[in-house]
């Protein structure tokens, strides 16, 4: 099977997250240009704003980028039509069965990749000619799922012959290397690009990050079915104990109202929603994209040249 940089025609075998309020044009093109596949997140966007970030990525990089389109998002319908229209040439997506948009998708000749959680959606969307899934395991910042990705992507490998990225607890060589011997054809990753140089969120988020030890990360929101893992902090313990203490929906939802966006712009590390991955604890320096990307391939190769020489 292709890696997934020979997919995709980049540098890299790995994807960027789609964070929404996170990856903006600008920062899918520094991906891009960095030698993976940058993508923006419209998960916070309307349309029109989705369609600027295009523009303004296809400004600054000529190579391949995509969009993530998380389909709670109200605008998602109008976004679909958006990426037809800008000419993209591939779309991940999450939080939703994007099966409606899916022909008109593969019509205007767009790579497409859904996020599963599970292998039940695997079984749905293989037969509509999706090009493959983003295998995304519980160990992911942002929206999870329930199983581990060492357990999830042979599972859904085993589901299709299509090209499955894993994701979700990748920040080293080894785990990469771990990806690839599950049977993905790369990588997607989001925690270890927060720390990146040119990731916009505020200094204030990245400091968390880098302080954070392996424990360090919690799942909210799982009564409301809408798990969410972040930062331990403040807020998530304030909501925990009302979610263990049965609030109602609507109280808990005040504790995460904009709370990301008070994370990422205003640096609240307090009563913010800090997204991050389990492996926030490997994290400890602040780097240019392309550094990140070249250590976790040139350290992925050594790591599968040693186990050769060893089993």
């Amino acid at each position: 099977m292709k890696k997934l940089n020979e997919i995709l025609g980049t540098e890299f075998p790995i994807i960027q997250g789609g964070m929404a309020n996170i990856a903006t044009g600008e920062f899918a093109a520094a991906v891009s240009n960095a030698g993976a596949l940058g993508l923006i997140g419209a998960g916070g966007m309307d349309a029109e704003s989705v369609r600027c970030h295009i523009r303004r990525c296809r400004e600054l990089t000529d190579r391949p980028f995509g969009v993530n389109i998380m389909l709670m998002n109200p605008a998602a319908p109008e976004i679909a039509k958006v990426v037809i229209e800008e000419g993209v040439k591939v779309v991940t997506t999450g939080a939703g069965v994007p099966g409606r948009y899916v022909p008109a998708w593969k019509e205007a000749e767009i790579k497409v990749f859904p996020v599963v959680a599970a292998t039940a959606l695997v079984r749905k969307l293989a037969p509509l000619g999706v090009d493959g899934f983003i295998a995304e395991g519980t160990e992911s910042g942002g929206h999870v799922g329930e199983l581990t990705t060492m357990a999830l992507v042979p599972q859904v490998c085993g589901e299709t012959d299509l090209p499955v990225i894993a994701a979700g607890g990748i920040a080293s060589g080894r785990q990469l290397a771990a990806a690839f011997a599950l049977g993905a054809c790369g990588a997607q990753v989001g925690t270890c690009l927060l720390v990146s140089e040119e990731c916009p969120i505020h200094s204030n988020y990245k400091q968390a990050i880098l302080r954070a030890r392996d424990s360090d990360t919690t799942v909210t929101g799982r009564s409301a079915g809408a798990p969410v893992r972040i930062l331990k902090n403040q807020m998530s313990r304030e909501y925990l104990k009302r979610e263990r203490e049965g609030a109602p929906l609507a109280e808990l939802e005040q504790f995460t109202l904009g709370s990301l966006r008070r994370a990422v712009f205003d640096g609240d590390v307090k009563t913010g929603s800090l997204m991050a991955g389990q492996v926030a604890g490997m994290l400890h320096e602040i780097r240019p994209l392309r550094a990140i990307f070249e250590e976790l391939c040139t350290d992925c190769r050594a790591t599968a040249q040693k186990l050769a020489e060893e089993i």
